[in-house]
C-alpha cells in the first residue's frame, strides 16, 4: 500500500521529540532509541522536525541532521520487521524560500510528505497562503497543518481550507486548533472542496478520542478522522495503536461510548503533560518528563534553557501517572529499552 493510501487507512503518527544531552547537544543514542520505540510500538508513521521536535532545531543547525538520523534509524529498524515501513513526514516552516529548502532536503532524504506550518505567514491573505502551499506541494506531497495560535499557529478560514483541498498533492491534514468550532469549520471546508481522498488527522490533544469516535456532518456526508498525528502519542505509543484499533472496531459495531470515558482520561493526562494551565508553555518539557521517567531520555532539556516545566506541572504529571497507568507504556519500554539504547 502506498503512503497516501496508508494515511487514508488511518495511522498512529507520533510527533517525534528531540533528545538532548545536559549540554543541550543532540543525544544521538537516545534519539535513535525513541525512533526504535515508536516503530516497535506499531506506529504507522513518524513526524520529524515538527513542533514537538522543537522548531528551534533550525537555529542550531539540527534540522537536516535530525531528519537524516530518523530516516537512517527507521530504514534499519523497518528492515527487521514484517509489513510496510512507517510513513515518514518532515516538518517545514517559514516563508516560501525556507519552506521550499526544507521540503527539498526532506525529499533528498527519502521522506514521503511534508507537514507544512503556516505560522510564519501570519499576515498573509488566503490567496498568498495557497500560493505558498502550492509551491511546496510541487516538491513533496503535503500534510496540511492547522496549528493552534497559542504555540505559533494562526487562524485559518473556511475559505482557505476549501481552496487548500483543490491542491492536487494534498494527502492529509492535521487539524489542531484546540477549538471545536474551528475544527468543524476546517473539516467542512476540506469536504466542501469535493475531495474525499484527503485523510483527516486529529492533532487536538484535548479531544483525541472525541475526534476519532464522532463523525462530522458535511454537505458531502459524514466525515471521520482517520488517525492522529500527535505530540501526545510520543508517549504511550503502543497504547495509542491499540486505542485506534478499538475505535475502528467501535465504529463498525456502534459501541464507541465506553471509549469516551477513556478519552476524558486522555484529555486530563494531556492537560498535565501539555501544561494547559499555563497556556501550553511546558508542553515539550512535559513530554520529555514522561520519557525521562521511563529512562528513554536522560533529561528534559530543550534548546531554549528557559523552556522547562511550569510551576506545579511536575506534581500534575505525578497525579495523572498515578491515576491513569493504563495510558503509559512503562512495562513495554522496560522490556525493550536496553535493546533500543544499544
Amino acid at each position: 500500500m502506498d503512503p497516501h493510501a496508508r494515511l487514508r487507512a488511518g495511522l498512529v503518527i507520533p510527533a517525534h521529540p528531540l533528545a538532548l544531552t545536559s549540554r543541550r547537544t543532540l543525544d544521538e543514542r537516545r534519539q535513535r532509541a525513541l525512533t526504535r520505540y515508536y516503530i516497535d510500538a506499531g506506529a504507522g508513521g513518524l513526524a520529524i522536525g515538527v513542533h514537538t521536535t522543537q522548531f528551534a532545531i533550525r537555529e542550531h543547525g539540527l534540522h537536516r541532521p535530525v531528519l537524516e538520523l530518523a530516516m537512517e534509524t527507521m530504514v534499519a529498524s523497518a528492515a527487521r520487521r514484517p509489513g510496510a515501513r512507517p510513513v515518514m513526514i518532515a516538518g517545514a516552516i517559514g516563508a516560501t524560500k525556507q519552506a521550499l529548502a526544507e521540503a527539498e532536503a526532506a525529499r533528498a532524504l527519502g521522506y514521503d510528505a511534508v507537514l507544512l506550518s503556516l505560522g510564519a505567514l501570519r499576515d498573509a491573505s488566503d490567496d498568498e497562503l495557497i500560493a505558498h502551499c502550492r509551491a511546496v506541494a510541487d516538491v513533496l506531497p503535503l500534510v496540511g497543518f492547522y496549528l493552534q495560535p497559542a504555540v505559533g499557529g494562526r487562524v485559518l478560514s473556511y475559505g482557505f481550507w476549501r481552496a487548500f483541498a483543490e491542491i492536487e498533492r494534498v494527502w492529509a491534514v492535521k487539524i489542531a486548533p484546540f477549538d471545536r468550532y474551528r475544527t468543524l469549520e476546517a473539516v467542512r471546508g476540506l469536504s466542501d472542496g469535493g475531495r474525499r481522498d484527503i485523510a483527516l488527522y486529529t492533532g487536538n490533544d484535548d479531544s483525541i478520542v472525541l475526534d476519532l469516535v464522532t463523525s462530522v456532518p458535511t454537505s458531502a456526508g459524514p466525515r471521520w478522522f482517520d488517525g492522529g498525528l500527535l505530540g501526545q502519542w510520543a508517549t504511550g505509543t503502543s497504547r495509542a495503536v491499540n486505542l485506534l484499533e478499538r475505535i475502528r472496531r467501535g465504529r463498525e459495531s456502534g459501541t464507541s461510548a465506553r471509549l469516551l470515558s477513556e478519552g476524558a482520561a486522555l484529555t486530563d493526562f494531556n492537560a498535565a503533560i501539555f501544561d494547559a494551565a499555563h497556556g501550553f508553555a511546558g508542553c515539550i518539557p512535559g513530554i520529555h518528563e514522561i520519557l525521562r521517567r521511563q529512562r528513554l531520555l536522560d533529561g528534559i532539556w530543550c534548546l531554549d534553557e528557559h523552556e522547562t516545566l511550569s510551576p506545579g506541572q511536575r506534581e500534575e504529571i505525578d497525579r495523572v501517572c498515578a491515576a491513569y497507568p493504563f495510558l503509559l507504556d512503562d512495562a513495554f519500554i522496560e522490556a525493550n529499552r536496553d535493546r533500543w539504547l544499544s
